[in-house]
């Protein structure tokens, strides 16, 4: 780094800049600090000349820099025994999980939530360690905790508090993920113009059914207890909301309940949605079948009758949207566009 002085009409600017080299090679130079003008300098320099004070605090900046970038050596010995219950190394694995759990705000959502209820803990500390643990190392709430101890930032929470923050977060689900919604358009483009929902279910190693935990259609055909969850992912594949049913829930009128909450909390009006034919209800069709949103579901044809099978496989009487035009699909070869049968 080194002194700029650029000569005005009244006065001096004192600059410190540092020359480098840029992507393509080339020398060039940035400016590091604006010191002021000659006046300003002065000041700062309290009696001393500017010129010469200004090179000093320079000297000072490279000094430090340059210890800064030092080579450090450390020894280790092979005798040496490594004290008992002495944690001595840390994950460091999570910190860029910690870069995008910030980009989306989550921390100021819990502030936000925190300000509603009268609790000690941090409610920002306990969600942010569930998150990174779930996709580091899937496990148990205990197991959870533990591993919150090996990162390189130790939590400032205990085992009880994760359960009682759980019971928050709960309550708290829609704005979660409203706000999350509202965060993630200021990082990217969100395809919300088609819409994809789905059901699953997990089960519990219990026989005894308890609030959400009830016995149902299993994915996995197990005589357990299950939990549903009902998804809604956008055109890209990225999740977008999420609701908790009971087990014995019909997946089908879970579809409406959740879709409402989209249009109310994240004010989207004009989509299509498409699901399995297991979703595919006259209710779910009809709630989609009118202002600017659209139904899009499978149809085993095997299973309709022989004039619907015979009318949907034959390859007359289509027609492009918005065209009275009628065309034999057998003749036309690869169609990009949308059809639709009159």
């Amino acid at each position: 780094m080194r002194l700029s002085l650029v000569k005005s009409k009244n006065t001096i600017q004192f600059y410190i800049i540092k020359s480098y080299r840029d992507k393509s090679g080339k020398n060039t130079s940035k400016i590091i600090e604006r010191l002021g003008n000659l006046e300003q300098v002065k000041i700062k320099a309290g009696g001393e000349d500017p010129i010469e004070w200004a090179k000093s605090y320079i000297a000072v900046l490279n000094r430090k820099e340059k210890e800064d970038n030092i080579d450090i050596i450390i020894k280790k010995s092979t005798s040496k025994l490594i004290p008992k219950n002495k944690q001595v190394t840390f994950n460091g694995g999570y910190l860029f999980l910690k870069k995008i759990y910030h980009e989306l705000g989550l921390d100021k959502i819990c502030k936000s939530i925190s300000k509603k209820y009268r609790f000690e803990y941090d409610l920002d500390d306990v969600l942010s360690r569930l998150i990174y643990a779930r996709i580091i190392f899937p496990s148990s709430k205990l197991a959870t905790n533990e591993l919150s101890k090996r990162f390189i930032e130790q939590p400032v929470f205990e085992l009880q508090h994760i359960y009682r923050a759980l019971e928050v977060i709960e309550k708290e689900t829609d704005f979660i993920q409203s706000e999350l919604y509202k965060n993630s358009l200021e990082l990217s483009k969100r395809n919300t113009s088609v819409l994809y929902y789905d059901c699953t279910n997990y089960f519990f190693e219990t026989e005894q059914e308890e609030g959400l935990r009830q016995y149902g259609p299993s994915k996995e055909h197990r005589p357990s207890p299950i939990v549903q969850m009902g998804l809604f992912m956008d055109g890209d594949g990225i999740p977008l909301a999420f609701s908790i049913n009971s087990g014995n829930t019909n997946e089908q009128t879970t579809l409406k309940p959740l879709e409402q909450k989209i249009l109310d909390d994240f004010k989207l009006s004009k989509f299509i949605v498409c699901t399995d034919a297991g979703l595919a209800s006259n209710a779910n069709r009809k709630f989609n079948d009118k202002e600017e949103r659209a139904f899009i579901t499978t149809q085993s044809i095997k299973q309709l009758k022989k004039y619907l099978m015979d009318w949907a496989l034959d390859t007359k009487g289509w027609y492009l949207w918005g065209s009275k035009k009628e065309y034999d699909i057998s003749k036309l070869g690869s169609v990009d566009t949308m059809i639709y049968i009159c």
